[in-house]
């Protein structure tokens, strides 16, 4: 296609603000003509920033905004045909429905008559004739947010900019309403940009979706692209659930994560470091000695059309969807097809396990006591005087249910030979000489692999205990 279909091009746009904060960096996007795009992301990440800066209502710092190939970047907002649908409706509530659809026709002096054509016709579109001459007061939220759209949609705009628009409504109407706005995107051909946290309304709505984190794009695809190739392992956590494990490529077509070496698709280079994404409704379950891992059967949650199944192998943990149903306590084979493994290059090599909170309230991994405070790790718990650990609201945190992920550097790890020293005991399965260092890869008898950067050269399975020192590592509370 030619620079022609593009209607709204980013280029370079960055917004900062006068306290340093970037709310968005370097910015690129290329909307087509006609598409359905919606910025995903959680809260802060600069999607509505961006939204903004497109709309008018906010500059960028740096960086050029073009509609249909000329530069509208310093355009204020009346003078772009775009119009924007907030989650607030901002009716007016003294209007009827009519007087609020008709408002901005009256602002720009249209004649009568060609005002009652128009709202006749957009209502009819929003499914709401008749209703000219309802007070907006009468309406529910799904009837106020279709009277949003059609006084945005009355003024003919090129691109309509919708802003969470249906956070306020409740899950069946959401739903009803994701249906009904694609339905209108499709009957109308304009170009719609659409703004929100939800992964499933994107998935289920967009031609294309930008997933945002940080103020910066992370990856940029169909429905199907972002959910089947994610591109790092932001993207594959926020969309839809996932599994995802460190590993490393051990051989052609070849990955160990998860305490387990699995067939893939991916031809990555040997003793890469890697990153590997499995959807939990691509596990099979099977007998223990059928799978290529096997695990506990830790929770079985009934969920209407699946159960959730979570299964504990040594120190990893495996999220499977499936329509039977398993107890917990059993013990579980587990299979996965290669091409239904994500092979990613690790973009970093943090190494993160996870710990646990003993009965003691102390932070406990492989039977050593993490000397830290879980108070601190988990913002806003205190302790009472009986000893009971209590969360921000008041709730009583069960350690049995609490898991803490512990993430530390390779460069900060030891290796000892004397492995009784160690916090946790395995052999050197892979090295790769790195210039100034070797870069180790110790897997460890909990079947989790650990990166360590040495100076020094060990031996293809030597066996070593791990020196990990509290102070450099870092903790968050598992989601």
């Amino acid at each position: 296609m030619g620079k022609s279909d593009n209607i709204i091009e980013l280029k370079h746009i960055t917004r900062t603000y006068e306290d340093g904060f970037s709310a968005v960096s370097d910015f690129n996007l290329e909307v087509k003509r006609g598409e359905f795009v919606t910025f995903l992301g959680p809260s802060g990440c600069g999607k509505t920033t961006t939204l903004r800066m497109i709309a008018g209502f906010d500059l960028p710092t740096s960086g050029e905004i073009l509609l249909n190939g000329e530069p509208i970047t310093n355009l204020p907002p009346n003078k772009r045909p775009i119009n924007t649908v907030f989650q607030r409706y901002a009716l007016f509530p003294h209007m009827n429905i009519y007087e609020n659809i008709a408002f901005g026709l009256k602002q720009k002096k249209t004649p009568k008559d060609v005002i009652e054509k128009k709202v006749k016709k957009v209502l009819a579109l929003v499914d709401l004739e008749g209703f000219e001459n309802r007070s907006v007061a009468t309406l529910s939220g799904g009837q106020q947010q279709r009277i949003a759209i059609a006084r945005a949609l009355v003024n003919e705009p090129e691109i309509l900019l919708l802003d969470e628009p249906l956070g306020a409504l409740d899950l069946k109407m959401r739903k009803e309403m994701q249906i009904e706005l694609k339905a209108m995107h499709d009957e109308l051909g304009i170009t719609f940009i659409y703004v929100t946290h939800d992964q499933e309304e994107a998935l289920t709505m967009s031609d294309k979706i930008v997933v945002m984190s940080e103020g910066k794009m992370q990856q940029i695809g169909t429905p199907e692209d972002i959910y089947n190739e994610p591109k790092n392992a932001f993207v594959a956590d926020f969309i839809g659930e996932s599994n995802i494990f460190n590993g490393i490529m051990t051989g052609k077509l070849k990955a160990r994560f998860c305490g387990g070496e699995f067939a893939c698709v991916d031809d990555v280079e040997q003793g890469t470091h890697i990153t590997a994404v499995v959807r939990p409704e691509d596990v099979e379950l099977t007998a223990p000695e059928e799978g290529i891992i096997s695990g506990v059967v830790d929770s079985v949650i009934f969920k209407g059309m699946h159960y959730e199944i979570t299964v504990v192998s040594g120190k990893n943990e495996m999220v499977i969807q499936t329509v039977k149903s398993a107890t917990p306590g059993e013990r579980v084979g587990m299979r996965v097809d290669p091409e239904n493994i994500h092979i990613m290059i690790a973009e970093d090599h943090t190494n993160i396990f996870a710990a646990d909170i003993n009965p003691d309230f102390h932070l406990e991994y492989n039977g050593h006591i993490l000397d830290t405070s879980v108070t601190r790790i988990i913002k806003g718990s205190r302790r009472t005087e009986d000893g009971t650990l209590l969360d921000a609201h008041g709730e009583v945190i069960d350690p049995k249910k609490t898991k803490i992920m512990v993430s530390i550097q390779p460069s900060d790890i030891r290796m000892t030979d004397n492995m009784e020293e160690g916090i946790v005991q395995g052999y050197i399965s892979n090295l790769i000489y790195k210039g100034d260092h070797y870069s180790y890869v110790i897997h460890t008898d909990l079947e989790q692999d650990f990166i360590v950067n040495d100076e020094y050269l060990w031996n293809m399975d030597d066996q070593v205990g791990l020196l990990m020192p509290v102070d450099k590592m870092k903790f968050a509370l598992k989601r």
